[in-house]
């Protein structure tokens, strides 16, 4: 018995070490500030006046 729990732990910790491989996760590194997809709707001349309005709307206390 005390075998058979040796190799359950190894296999364990096998299976713990193989989750943390030196592979690269892909992550993606963004520069503030930087809008990396095609143009944003958002940031349209009529879109951000619309905003602005909106947001002097409701923040008049500030």
């Amino acid at each position: 018995m005390k075998g058979i729990g040796t190799i359950l732990a190894a296999i364990l910790v096998l299976l713990g070490l193989i989750g943390c491989s030196s592979e690269s996760r892909k992550t993606a590194l963004h520069k503030p500030g930087v809008y990396k997809r095609t143009k944003d709707p958002l940031l349209a001349k009529e879109q951000r006046q619309i905003l602005i309005n909106r947001f002097k709307l409701v923040q008049t206390d500030r």
